[in-house]
């Protein structure tokens, strides 16, 4: 029997963490068998957690940033990171299959001991103009993208350089860090490759007042990102699960 995938959510919000689920499913290829979801904000990890067990892990993204002061994070994004983070260790270590969108590049990086801030390349609610890197064009999570595409993002926080042990796979000109590997097998993206521009209206709707953008801009941000055609980034989560769905 093929080993299922860990997905590991960050969301608090239930509604958007089942869209991002729902898409992670679509997108992916993945049927609900195949895998285990934890919704980190009310689960725990279980104790005999074994990444043996799985043929990779997602991980979604989410509101908090790693970059913020510990006072600033309220007990449950504390939670929520501090677990996610406690896997990283394991999963680098072994060069184990992960996928890490947005909130994932930040935890990547943090565990890197790079440097992810608020300083630099921080991009709004929207579409990124990304373009493969010459390593990115040999990649096999990026086979059949095309040099350039779309994908939808926003967020506070980035990658301000390339940690050590990483390789640049994907940039844009408003975040140079959209796409990475350490190792083989562990790859984080700014971008979000789940999310289209219904995904991205709904999630508009429920952050319209955490501080992506100015409360009375939402109107216009859900008709531009539905109208972003941004479809390619989906392809890399039907890569990543054709290559490791073996595990």
């Amino acid at each position: 029997m093929t080993k299922p995938f860990l997905i590991l959510q960050l969301r608090p919000e239930a509604e958007a963490a089942d869209d991002e689920f729902a898409a992670f499913l679509a997108k992916g290829g993945l049927a609900p068998d195949e895998v285990q979801r934890i919704r980190l904000d009310c689960e725990d990890l279980p104790e005999s957690l074994d990444l043996a067990d799985y043929s990779g892990v997602i991980v979604g993204g989410g509101p908090g940033c790693v970059s913020d002061a510990e006072s600033e994070k309220s007990p449950v994004e504390k939670k929520i990171e501090d677990t996610v983070l406690s896997l990283m260790p394991a999963i680098t270590a072994q060069d184990k299959p992960f996928l890490g969108c947005c909130y994932g590049i930040g935890i990547l990086g943090a565990h890197l001991g790079g440097v992810v801030s608020k300083e630099r390349y921080g991009e709004p609610v929207g579409a990124a103009d990304c373009t493969l890197t010459e390593e990115g064009a040999k990649d096999p999570l990026l086979a059949g993208m095309p040099p350039r595409f779309q994908a939808l993002v926003g967020h506070k926080e980035a990658m301000q350089a390339l940690p050590d042990g990483c390789v640049h796979l994907v940039s844009a000109p408003t975040c140079p860090y959209q796409m990475v590997r350490h190792g083989r097998n562990v790859y984080a993206t700014q971008f979000h490759p789940e999310a289209d521009g219904e995904g991205f209206a709904l999630r508009i709707r429920i952050y319209r007042n955490k501080g992506y953008f100015p409360p009375e801009e939402a109107d216009a941000l859900t008709e531009r990102v539905l109208a972003t055609p941004a479809k390619e980034p989906a392809r890399i989560l039907a890569n990543f699960v054709s290559r490791y769905r073996e595990g």
